[in-house]
């Protein structure tokens, strides 16, 4: 097992969760990503491995948002997140002051979906836009 792996592990034994087969290939092979995303041209930050406890301490984001795992961010004030309420779990943008679940924005059913549909629609900021995951 490489020390990625082992990190890997160690993240999901800390978080209580195993993490989905894409987003663990993700963090396996490429680690991190932090670009804008052309043609949408939307900024996409995946957290590294080493960062994902620090991220998730921070503000109380796992006593406010049971279930949580912030993975990334926009750039600005928005963190990406597994749902992990439900299985298996979706992505969802959320507020880094938001008090509960109920101002998550859908993004995507799994980590491969939204890297593939993120260069072309970029983030989405309204719940009710169709979605096509």
């Amino acid at each position: 097992m490489s020390s990625n792996d082992d990190q890997i592990a160690q993240a999901e034994r800390r978080f209580g969760v195993r993490f989905p087969a894409d987003y663990r290939h993700f963090l396996a092979t490429e680690g991190s990503m932090a670009r804008f995303v052309p043609p949408a041209d939307d900024f996409l930050m995946i957290n590294a491995i080493g960062e994902l406890i620090e991220v998730n301490e921070f503000g109380g984001f796992q006593e406010r948002f049971p279930g949580s795992l912030v993975i990334g961010e926009d750039g600005s004030r928005e963190m990406l997140t597994y749902d992990f309420r439900q299985e298996p779990p979706s992505l969802a943008l959320l507020d880094v002051s938001a008090q509960d679940w109920s101002s998550a924005i859908h993004q995507a059913t799994s980590f491969s979906v939204l890297l593939e549909q993120f260069p072309e629609v970029g983030w989405k900021w309204d719940e009710s836009e169709p979605s096509s995951t």
